[in-house]
């Protein structure tokens, strides 16, 4: 399926808003939802429309098109904590200010593209995530605002993320933001928490750090990243069965902060307390 079949009004959304003359493009774009394939996708996509030298058909195969769709071109740059590091940039875990220098110092130069900088978190498998407050704090953030709200032409900034919220407000305040919708078959894998988690939401508040220990001691059989997204899972089923159970939706969320919680490096002991002290009432 082509993506503009998946992602109609998105798509005929900018390849309108491209079509208007004597109009810029927006400088700031923000994606949200999670589905982080299909943001990345479209980011690209948009990248490929911006610079496509002949009919911005879907099989273009004039030069920048085929760089975009081989992640090679020159002006298209996904910038996260594993990409596009500067030489002398130690940083592993957000994106740095070196990388916000970097940026600057490029658009100090003239190019003949529309140049896209494609903002988003990978784990290291290359997997692409969303930039939240741990991998995108506020320091790097701030460095950016001046290039994003006095805009040059043909320069176009890209973040993706789950939650609007977690991104810096000045950064939303100067984005258009989109909800990108997910296409894919949700998973409903759990049985690794079950008969220890399952029906959290009767457990007694006294008995908190004993489940979290049994978590942890499931670590044991399973990765840490295995658990949490069982506990997910198995919310995201009570939720699709309660939508308007507020609680399921925060915990939810309270899970993801787990989730990044353990890619920086924090121990899973503690973070299981913390995720059974906000989540068992």
């Amino acid at each position: 399926m082509l993506l503009s079949d998946k992602y109609q009004f998105l798509t005929n959304y900018f390849t309108e808003a491209l079509n208007i003359k004597n109009r810029a493009f927006p400088q700031s774009l923000l994606f949200y939802g999670n589905d982080f394939d299909a943001q990345y996708t479209l980011a690209n996509e948009i990248a490929r429309l911006l610079n496509c030298k002949f009919n911005k058909n879907d099989d273009c195969q004039c030069l920048n098109c085929k760089w975009i769709r081989e992640h090679s071109h020159p002006a298209v740059l996904t910038i996260s904590r594993l990409d596009n590091k500067p030489e002398d940039d130690d940083s592993k875990t957000v994106i740095s200010i070196k990388q916000s220098q970097m940026i600057k110092e490029m658009l100090l130069s003239d190019s003949e593209f529309h140049r896209v900088f494609i903002f988003c978190d990978k784990d290291d498998n290359e997997k692409i995530l969303g930039l939240n407050q741990f991998n995108f704090q506020a320091e790097t953030a701030n460095s950016l605002l001046k290039i994003i709200e006095e805009p040059q032409p043909r320069i176009t900034f890209i973040f993706l993320t789950r939650y609007v919220e977690d991104l810096l407000s000045t950064i939303v305040s100067r984005s258009q933001c989109f909800f990108v919708p997910s296409f894919k078959k949700a998973k409903s894998d759990y049985d690794c928490i079950e008969g220890i988690f399952t029906n959290y939401y009767n457990f007694e508040r006294q008995n908190l750090f004993q489940i979290s220990q049994k978590l942890n001691d499931l670590t044991k059989e399973y990765t840490a990243a295995e658990i949490l997204e069982g506990i997910q899972n198995y919310i995201l089923e009570l939720l699709k069965a309660n939508p308007s159970n507020g609680k399921f939706l925060k915990d939810i969320h309270y899970v993801e902060e787990a989730m990044l919680q353990l890619r920086i490096g924090i121990k899973t002991v503690n973070i299981f307390d913390n995720l059974c002290l906000k989540i068992i009432d």
